[in-house]
């Protein structure tokens, strides 16, 4: 039996009836800096991904 693709939106909606959070999580800004927001590495505003752990938005 094959099953209807789920979309981002219905996926997103069933994690956070289940208390998920589904934001789109990017750069914080500090002391006019890009901030990591996964381990708080300090980044030049031309950044891309996290020199420290990685992270990159998606």
């Amino acid at each position: 039996m094959a099953s209807a693709p789920v979309d981002d939106e219905m996926f997103d909606e069933f994690l956070s009836q289940r208390g998920h959070e589904t934001e789109t999580v990017g750069w914080e800004e500090n002391y006019n800096k890009k901030q990591c927001p996964d381990c708080g590495g300090l980044h030049q505003s031309e950044a891309t991904e996290c020199s420290v752990c990685g992270w990159s938005p998606v």
